[in-house]
């Protein structure tokens, strides 16, 4: 079907995701200078936390009491005082490694950058939003009808629930950097590439499934990539904890940036309960997509391309939930099976739209 779009909130659309690109320009220097200007007075904490050293700075552990015992010897009863137990702490294991000063709004000296780069994030995200809704509202439907639409609101839930995140979760601002680099570069590609001013629908898409399944999508799309994110930074913080633990010597730039990281297993978990609460609903996601293709093509599957590689998606990130809970995957063999689910619906929305012929090839490029 035709739907009558309102030009004039179109293009009023239009400013305000190329103003919200603005804002997150600003808001990517203040976090890089964050990162860069934040204060070294912590940093090599892990180096010190792998080799015992603030283990050793403590005194040694003492009871606050000492309880006297009772010893009765023949008609005597002496009271003995009970010997004083000394216990030295051993090498902390991994687990027990800090997270850096980077991963929380504390009282470091790179924290006005920081709370500087969170306050322009929501101003972006708000106008992002507000595109959003303006375009919703000019095409009269959901914005998501094309990969232009697609694209702006995948971006913008990424960023909506990393200020979520923020909000519950104060050690999560690491998340800000990368964040938005890729919100940056998703909404760039989205604005030149992807655009498509068209307000067209084929009749399949004119369904109440339209505002179920493909938002699904989207919401899961966007917190699979904020576990990805994790799990590479995972690989990196990983790979510099064990280099201290083999007595290596990092360089001053992978110092002073890998330990304002929260630690490798801080990371690890992070990303696994994220993933692990987003599966179910990327089950009902792909369930709901094939009760919707039955109404409007007559079949629940026929593995389309855009239906094979959702149904791969969700296979890699079975065998990643299921090998990290019953297997002990934890670590990086987990992390690269979490980074190829993120691939895989990646290739799924961009390779499929673009690349394959498919009943599913509304992307309008």
């Amino acid at each position: 079907m035709t739907l009558a779009a309102d030009e004039g909130l179109a293009d009023f659309s239009n400013l305000l995701i190329y103003t919200a690109m603005a804002v997150y320009a600003l808001t990517f220097v203040a976090y890089t200078a964050e990162w860069i200007f934040g204060s070294r007075s912590r940093v090599a904490r892990t180096a010190a936390a792998l080799s015992g050293e603030e283990a050793a700075a403590e005194p040694a552990a003492v009871p606050a009491q000492r309880p006297a015992v009772m010893v009765r010897k023949g008609g005597t009863t002496s009271v003995l005082e009970r010997p004083r137990i000394v216990t030295r702490s051993s090498s902390p294991e991994r687990d027990a490694v800090p997270d850096g000063p980077g991963a929380a709004g504390d009282d470091e000296r790179g924290d006005t950058f920081g709370r500087i780069a969170v306050s322009l994030t929501t101003l972006a995200f708000l106008l992002h939003l507000g595109g959003v809704v303006a375009r919703t509202i000019a095409v009269g439907r959901g914005p998501w009808g094309n990969m232009y639409e697609f694209s702006t609101a995948f971006s913008m839930v990424a960023v909506a629930s990393y200020l979520g995140f923020l909000a519950f979760r104060r050690n999560i601002r690491w998340l800000g950097l990368p964040l938005v680099t890729t919100v940056l570069l998703d909404l760039g590609l989205a604005v030149t590439v992807l655009y498509n001013d068209s307000t067209q629908l084929v009749p399949a898409l004119d369904s109440i499934w339209m505002w179920i399944h493909v938002p699904l999508a989207i919401i899961c799309g966007a917190l699979m990539y904020v576990g990805a994110v994790a799990a590479v930074l995972f690989l990196f913080r990983d790979r510099y904890e064990a280099k201290l633990v083999a007595g290596g010597q990092p360089g001053r730039f992978a110092t002073s940036v890998l330990e304002r990281l929260p630690s490798s297993i801080t990371l690890d978990r992070f990303s696994y309960r994220i993933n692990a609460a987003v599966f179910p609903f990327w089950t009902f996601t792909i369930v709901a997509g094939a009760i919707w293709a039955e109404t409007a093509w007559g079949r629940y599957w026929d593995w389309d391309p855009k239906e094979t590689w959702a149904f791969i998606t969700w296979i890699v990130y079975a065998i990643y939930l299921h090998a990290r809970s019953t297997a002990g995957w934890k670590g990086r063999r987990a992390a690269y099976l979490c980074i190829a689910g993120l691939v895989c619906f990646l290739i799924n929305y961009y390779g499929v739209n673009i690349f394959f012929d498919s009943l599913h090839g509304y992307g309008g490029v």
